[in-house]
């Protein structure tokens, strides 16, 4: 019972942190990774078929938001240089 709560834990923690602004998402993600998967892994979830669905369809949503996150940070860095280097 103990690791299906956790596993709950997680899942709902996960459907929050997709619903908030990039920085914080981004942020949180990270966050989550470490707290939930560093050790035990995505084997120890103790989902049912639809909640792992959830999870899984969340997990990858949010891979690929990270991704394109990376993406945009580098883009707003790479502009940033430009800009001091002109002022420079």
């Amino acid at each position: 019972m103990e690791r299906r709560d956790r596993s709950l834990e997680a899942l709902k923690r996960l459907q929050y942190i997709d619903s908030l602004e990039p920085e914080e998402r981004a942020r949180d993600l990270t966050l989550w990774v470490e707290e939930y998967l560093s050790d035990s892994g995505y084997e120890k979830f103790g989902l049912d078929i639809d909640d792992l669905k959830k999870l899984e369809e969340l997990f990858y949503k949010n891979i690929r938001f990270l991704k394109q996150h990376r993406i945009d940070i580098k883009n707003q860095l790479d502009s940033q240089r430009k800009i001091r280097e002109f002022l420079t």
